[in-house]
């Protein structure tokens, strides 16, 4: 890898604690991969022959119906993993994954990286808390999609922000309204629709991508009831 592959991989939590000498053996696996704004990285169904963690940019994780319409399931940024999950369970990718903006990718391949946990089993352990961690934004993503209007799931999605971000008072949007739709299991004219009345109800106030919460008691009551 190029100078300063030791620095990115110290930023990423699954490998926070490790020895000098382990850092060493990534850097021997990873290869460093650049993308274009838009570029896929792996469609549904291909080998899952390794996984990537994002170095630099924004990518997201997506399913396509049949007739096109997109569902973004996760948005990952710098430092988060991406396909691991089919990589150890041995499985082609479940979905697609592709750059929102431009981005650098590590790239782990699957029987280099399963050999070298298997003398460090601490990597093991991270990731299985990777894994769990995972598992939990899924479990309450099927929750507000399944079971939460528009305007519980908008709420649910910025107060996730606001601990996300460690900021009770005014988060920030870090992919689009198009994107943020998708995400959310909407359409953007819905989304744009139920911000204006959330702000006319005093509850937030929208200037582009920054959102202040003005009333964050008024939105975990609506994450909770899901009715304006």
């Amino acid at each position: 890898m190029p100078q300063g592959s030791h620095a990115i991989l110290a930023s990423v939590p699954l490998f926070s604690g490790l020895e000098p000498h382990d850092f060493d053996l990534l850097a021997e696996l990873a290869l460093q991969k650049g993308y274009k704004k838009g570029e896929m990285i792996f469609s549904e169904g291909d080998p899952g022959d390794g996984f990537y963690i994002v170095a630099e940019g924004q990518v997201k994780v997506f399913k396509s119906s049949s007739e096109g319409k997109e569902q973004i399931l996760h948005i990952f940024g710098p430092g988060e993993p991406i396909g691991e999950v089919a990589v150890f369970a041995g499985i082609p990718f479940p979905a697609n994954a592709a750059v929102l903006v431009k981005s650098t990718l590590l790239f782990f391949p699957r029987d280099a990286f399963t050999r070298l946990i298997a003398k460090e089993p601490s990597l093991a352990m991270k990731l299985l808390a990777v894994l769990s961690t995972r598992l939990r934004q899924f479990t309450v993503q099927i929750e507000n999609l399944s079971l939460k209007e528009v305007p519980g799931r908008i709420a649910s999605h910025l107060l996730f922000l606001a601990q996300e971000q460690n900021n009770r008072e005014q988060v920030t949007l870090t992919i689009s309204k198009g994107q943020l739709a998708s995400l959310l299991g909407t359409i953007p004219e819905t989304l744009s629709r139920i911000q204006a009345k959330m702000a006319s109800e005093g509850l937030i106030q929208v200037s582009g991508r920054e959102i202040t919460l003005l009333d964050f008691e008024g939105l975990e009551a609506l994450s909770e009831n899901g009715k304006l």
